[in-house]
């Protein structure tokens, strides 16, 4: 069969193409010079982070197409970082093997590119001739560099007015807006006058409040807890408030609140909520893992939204101290339904009941939960919790029986200024709980207090140091009639790492002259890390805790204490680091040997 012509002028074109790419091998990007001549050393560094083309030698960049969008690029990204260091009259060329990239047609692209020259001659610094922006509200405070003399950042021209702008949007004006600006530049002289005209507007009030997107979730139910004052002033943080409420229930995605172009007469400003539901249901799972203490297995199955009002049911369990050296397994079953916006727009009520079964070294119990509770929000970093609760606890120690009935108020707060809760570098955190109770039967009355502090300080990118002091006491219930669960031990990953998990009590002579061991009525523990990063996803941890338990003070003759102290291990999953720690005691006589550790998150 005598040859195609068209399989046989494919085939020589590929064999042409092959020949071409042999004599003309592509070459990669051999460098790029980037100089900025008279340029202060901060504004050399702005220019050179602001470079495209930078960048795209720091990913190894090499193909001439995008060498080429980025030089041409490249010419609005360094001018106006110019703008942005107050240089208005700079000189920028971006050579392409000689050639100036804005003098190359886009159609004209070079198939290869050897040599990039970029040159950035900044010219004088700009200052401000005239700054000026009116009319103001009062209280309005505009940026410190605004003003004449200083040097005229654009960036200090645009904060400027977005602060005139804010300082009447809080005070009620939605509307306000820039109506005008004058800017020129007087490049004999590197000065600049800026004039800046506001428009406050009307003066606004919050109108109707329209839902969008909904499908499960009820539309009073997300007026209920957006809690947008409807007919009051018109404040952006009211606004703002708003959304938060509708994010934090979790019920959904996301959701944005808008202002309406249009105002309703004679004041109101219509405001649209725009929300996208959740998946109703959630799983959890969580483990932890200990050499001496065994295996915590922690699991739950939530529904966000059982009623279409956000009241959330949480069904939870846990089986702790599974295969532990030292001590039985624990067991515990519970559920929780809350429901936000409650009284209040950042007020949650719910009702808890759980049942449990303590198997520790001292004793064993069977103990049941059951209570009102209730979470007031003052900010997202201040709240706080009270509640009613019922406990009941019957079980043994190695002495005798017992049982034990209360009725408890707990009241606490919890201020949080962390910048990560799971991965903490700045910041510091404070747990404070008083519980009242009021016992039955063989069970005292007294009051329980307990605190948990935190805070950590970092040095550079690497090194961080992490410090906790934790404490409780109980006043006004001897210590046999305390419930065992409302006393404290030390000793674990929780308290004291190194130590066998709560092997530090008190010793408590008993009936017929026996001696057992209960928990104290005084506690105190500190923990203290330097964590230092490796790389950016590993790093190496060194600890040191302290945990003391007493029954009549805190450093009283008859209080006892031991000490940890290890090495650890981080691994940063993108949503909390893996932990390994591998502690031993230094102090105390209460434990010996390795204890190895693993969970998710940072010890504290």
């Amino acid at each position: 069969m005598p040859p195609n012509p068209l399989q046989t002028l494919r085939r020589l074109a590929r064999t042409a193409a092959l020949a071409a790419l042999c004599a003309h091998p592509a070459a990669a990007l051999e460098r790029i010079d980037f100089a900025t001549p008279n340029a202060p050393k901060e504004v050399a560094e702005a220019l050179r982070n602001a470079s495209l083309l930078l960048t795209s030698e720091r990913d190894k960049q090499t193909n001439p197409q995008d060498l080429f969008a980025a030089a041409q690029a490249d010419y609005a990204q360094l001018l106006n970082t110019l703008y942005a260091e107050g240089y208005y009259s700079g000189v920028i060329h971006i050579r392409l093997d000689g050639r100036e990239a804005a003098s190359i047609a886009p159609l004209d692209a070079p198939p290869r590119i050897d040599v990039i020259s970029v040159t950035v001659e900044p010219g004088p610094a700009f200052r401000f001739s005239r700054a000026a922006i009116a009319p103001l509200a009062g209280g309005t405070t505009l940026p410190d560099g605004f003003r004449t003399g200083e040097i005229a950042r654009s960036g200090t021209i645009r904060a400027a007015a977005t602060a005139g702008v804010e300082g009447w949007r809080d005070r009620g004006h939605a509307k306000a807006r820039v109506a005008g600006q004058d800017i020129t530049a007087n490049h004999l002289n590197a000065l600049l006058s800026a004039a800046i005209a506001l428009d406050a507007g009307p003066r606004l009030r919050f109108g109707p409040l329209i839902v969008k997107g909904n499908d499960r979730m009820r539309e009073a139910r997300i007026r209920a807890i957006a809690g947008l004052p409807t007919g009051e002033t018109f404040n952006p943080e009211a606004l703002d408030l708003a959304a938060t409420r509708l994010r934090r229930t979790g019920v959904f995605k996301s959701a944005t609140l808008a202002e309406a172009d249009t105002i309703t007469a004679p004041d109101l400003l219509p405001i649209t909520a725009t929300v996208v539901e959740e998946k109703p249901r959630r799983y959890s799972f969580g483990a932890e893992i200990a050499s001496l203490d065994g295996v915590t297995l922690s699991g739950s199955w939530m529904h966000r939204n059982l009623l279409g009002g956000a009241e959330r049911l949480k069904l939870y369990g846990e089986i702790a101290n599974l295969g532990a050296q030292s001590s039985g397994t624990d067991y515990t079953l519970g559920v929780t339904l809350d429901r936000p916006a409650t009284f209040t727009p950042d007020t949650t009520v719910g009702i808890i009941a759980e049942l449990s079964h303590i198997d520790d070294i001292d004793y064993t119990a069977d103990t049941a939960t059951f209570g009102l509770t209730a979470t007031q929000i003052f900010s997202t970093e201040l709240t706080a919790r009270t509640g009613l609760t019922y406990d009941f606890s019957k079980g043994r120690d190695k002495v005798s029986d017992f049982n034990f009935r209360n009725l408890s108020l707990p009241l606490g707060v919890t201020w949080d200024r962390r910048d990560d809760p799971t991965d903490a570098t700045r910041g510091f955190y404070i747990d404070a709980e008083a519980k009242p109770f009021l016992g039955f039967g063989t069970t005292d009355s007294g009051i329980r207090f307990t605190w948990d502090a935190r805070t950590y300080h970092s040095f550079g990118s690497r090194l961080t140091f992490a410090a906790r002091l934790q404490g409780g006491v109980v006043y006004g219930a001897s210590l046999l009639a305390t419930p065992r669960d409302e006393l404290f031990y030390s000793g674990g990953g929780g308290t004291v790492r190194g130590q066998p998990y709560q092997s530090l009590g008190v010793n408590v002579l008993r009936i017929n002259n026996q001696t057992s061991r209960i928990g104290g009525s005084y506690y105190l523990g500190s923990q203290i890390e330097a964590r230092v990063g490796v790389t950016g996803k590993i790093g190496l941890v060194g600890f040191y805790d302290f945990g003391q338990i007493g029954i009549d003070g805190f450093f009283s003759d008859q209080s006892r204490n031991h000490s940890g102290a290890g090495l650890g291990l981080r691994y940063d999953t993108g949503f909390g680091p893996i932990r390994l720690d591998i502690a031993k005691p230094v102090g105390g006589d209460t434990g010996e040997g390795v204890q190895i550790y693993v969970g998710i998150g940072q010890a504290f």
